[in-house]
This record gives C-alpha cells, sequence and structure tokens, in this order.
C-alpha cells in the first residue's frame, strides 16, 4: 500500500521527473533546476546525480535526437505505461479511462490529444494534484502506482542496455516510489 504522506512528501520530486521526461527544452536544464529539486537525503539521489552530471554533457540538440530515438522510436521503452502490459487491448482501453476519471477526480484537466497513461502526464499530475484528507486517494493512488511501478519496470530493462542517462532518471523514479510504500508491521 502507498503512503499518501510519503508521497506527499516526495511531490516536488515528481515535478522533476515529469520536467525531465517530456520532451527537452533548454530551461529544463539549467543548473537550477537540479539544485531546486533535490538534496543527498532524496531516494535515488544518486541516480538523479548521476542522470544530471550526464546529460549535462549533451548539447540541446543532442539531447533531442537521443529523446526521440530513446521514446519515442522504439516501443520497448515508450512512455505510456500501460503499454507494456495490454498492447492495444481492452484492458488498456479500460485502464487510461479509470486513469482519466482518476485525474478529473482529483482536479485535472487532461489535454484531449494526450493519453492517461502518459509518464509525464502521471509524474505532472503527482506533482500538482492535491490529494491530502480525500477519502478516495488511497484506492485511487494505490492503483496508479501499481501502473507506474508496472510500466516503469518495463521502461527500465529496455533501458538498461541503451546507453543513455534516461536509466538513471528511471531508476531514480523508481527508488522514489518505493520510499513511499507503507512497510507492513510485522
Amino acid at each position: 500500500m502507498i503512503s499518501l504522506q510519503k508521497l506527499y512528501e516526495h511531490k516536488h520530486a515528481f515535478g522533476f521527473f515529469a520536467q525531465q521526461l517530456s520532451y527537452p527544452e533548454k530551461l529544463h536544464f539549467h543548473p537550477m533546476v537540479f539544485e531546486e529539486s533535490f538534496d543527498s537525503s532524496e531516494p535515488g539521489y544518486e541516480d538523479i546525480k548521476k542522470y544530471w552530471n550526464l546529460i549535462q554533457e549533451y548539447s540541446l540538440e543532442e539531447i533531442e535526437e537521443m529523446y526521440v530515438k530513446t521514446f519515442d522510436f522504439d516501443k520497448k521503452s515508450t512512455l505510456y505505461m500501460t503499454y507494456f502490459k495490454f498492447n492495444d487491448t481492452k484492458e488498456r482501453g479500460q485502464m487510461l479511462a479509470k486513469l482519466k476519471v482518476m485525474y478529473e477526480m482529483f482536479g485535472l484537466d487532461m489535454a484531449k490529444e494526450e493519453l492517461s497513461d502518459y509518464l509525464p502526464l502521471m509524474c505532472e499530475f503527482l506533482f500538482a494534484a492535491e490529494w491530502s484528507g480525500d477519502q478516495r486517494a488511497q484506492e485511487s493512488f494505490d492503483m496508479m502506482l501499481a501502473v507506474l511501478e508496472d510500466g516503469t519496470y518495463h521502461l527500465l530493462q529496455s533501458l538498461k542496455d541503451s546507453d543513455t542517462p534516461y536509466f538513471y532518471l528511471i531508476n531514480a523514479l523508481r527508488e522514489t516510489f518505493k520510499a513511499c510504500i507503507e512497510q507492513e508491521e510485522q
């Protein structure tokens, strides 16, 4: 089960992940972006730092090319989190609908052209949504984090053999999820 309190404590990290997983823009890579988002106490800090240091070695044009090659041209490393499990089946459509309803329930108006399982959108939702004190939050966020955990696992596996800084970013994202899981009492 996800700890809503821990998830809330890491909201700022999800804003960073959303930005870094969106199509690259120059402002995304300004040094202050990293400095204002993380300190060494964050889950996955070493991976985030490694990602940041590696990505800084590239020009914006090289980052754009790497982004497109990694996430747009390779189905194995898609940013659509339900694609790995469901491909284009009816079950995927049902999950997309559940996620969209969840976003609306917590005040996010999705762009009509975007699918609700798009990883940057999901991270942006975790950053921007206000769920504190909402009785519907636990079940909704447990479902969403299950989708994210499964999708990012497959994404990480596909990036493992590639020479891309995004491997470290996804690993740091997964570490952040793990830090938000409630450990059951023994």
